[in-house]
């Protein structure tokens, strides 16, 4: 059932788009807030607590060194990142992270992994995408590392990136479930394949709907499991959400992702969020942070009529 106690959040700004191949998404946390995402919560019973923005060094815009770009900065913004969702969740709050590229993943869920083992919780992370992000400095044909969180969290990048949380890998491919996959490149896709990611692709959700995936994704979720959503605007289709910066054509629609933030609030288990990739300067009139404040209200219990048990 939706979440029915007074959940308390707090939002955690990271203006950088240091991880990706297009300038423009460091303002994403502002476009968000302009959207009305407090508001949108406060109307769903949640706490909200705006905790501003973190700092970090500035975008250099330089080419790869040894298969990444600017490695020493997104170490810089996973730390500070990583430090902010550390201290909300030991107050008992839900992080929401406002990105921001998706390299801060990284940061993001390496604290969550770590409040999970501590609470000695389950942790599963849905990774809603148009990409699986499992690139590495051998097979990204960039650079960039809003290409590679999954596969630094699963132990395959560099070492300040794999053991932010700690020594040792963030997650085991078991522990994550990717949905709206509809981009991989050439390299990452055999990769992805050989570690065994739980992929649904576009064509998934075509052939068993967006139910069924949903059916699939959160199978077997136990009692104490803790959910952390990692949701890329790109996940969804360019003609509803155009302000990203790696559009890619067929992905969900309005209401098929409504369908799945619905479902999701259903297990009344999430535990964090991020929100990424929302790039205001490809964007018309904020449409994208508009739809995406929607569908995050609809994470948060947001439906037509409440559903009986």
């Amino acid at each position: 059932m939706a979440m029915t106690r007074r959940q308390a959040v707090s939002l955690i700004g990271v203006p950088t788009d240091i991880g990706a191949g297009t300038r423009g998404a460091s303002m994403g946390p502002e476009a968000l807030r302009v959207a009305g995402l407090t508001h949108a919560l406060e109307r769903q019973g949640v706490d909200v607590r705006d905790t501003g923005n973190l700092s970090g060094p500035p975008n250099p815009w330089r080419l790869p060194i040894k298969g990444y770009r600017h490695l020493d900065e997104v170490v810089r913004w996973n730390q500070s990142l990583y430090e902010a969702v550390w201290a909300e969740l030991q107050q008992g709050r839900m992080p929401i992270m406002l990105g921001g590229d998706h390299s801060l993943g990284i940061g993001s869920v390496s604290a969550v992994a770590r409040h999970c083992r501590a609470q000695g919780k389950r942790l599963r992370v849905l990774w809603l995408d148009a990409h699986t992000d499992f690139n590495t400095a051998a097979l990204t044909p960039s650079g960039n590392v809003h290409g590679m969180p999954v596969a630094c969290l699963c132990g395959y990048g560099p070492d300040e990136l794999v053991n932010l949380g700690g020594p040792g890998p963030a997650l085991l491919p078991s522990q994550l479930r990717m949905i709206g996959i509809r981009s991989v490149d050439p390299g990452e896709r055999q990769f992805v394949h050989a570690v065994g990611l739980d992929i649904y692709d576009m064509r998934s959700i075509d052939e068993l709907g967006m139910r069924g995936v949903m059916q699939a994704a959160l199978a077997q979720l136990s009692a104490d499991e803790h959910l952390h959503i990692s949701f890329d605007v790109d996940f969804l289709d360019p003609d509803i959400a155009p302000g990203v910066g790696t559009t890619v054509r067929g992905g969900p629609t309005w209401r098929e992702a409504q369908l799945c933030m619905e479902m999701l609030a259903d297990t009344g288990r999430i535990g964090s969020l991020d929100i990424v990739e929302l790039n205001p300067a490809l964007d018309i009139h904020n449409r994208t942070a508009e739809v995406a404040v929607e569908l995050v209200e609809s994470l948060f219990g947001k439906s037509t009529l409440v559903r009986q048990a």
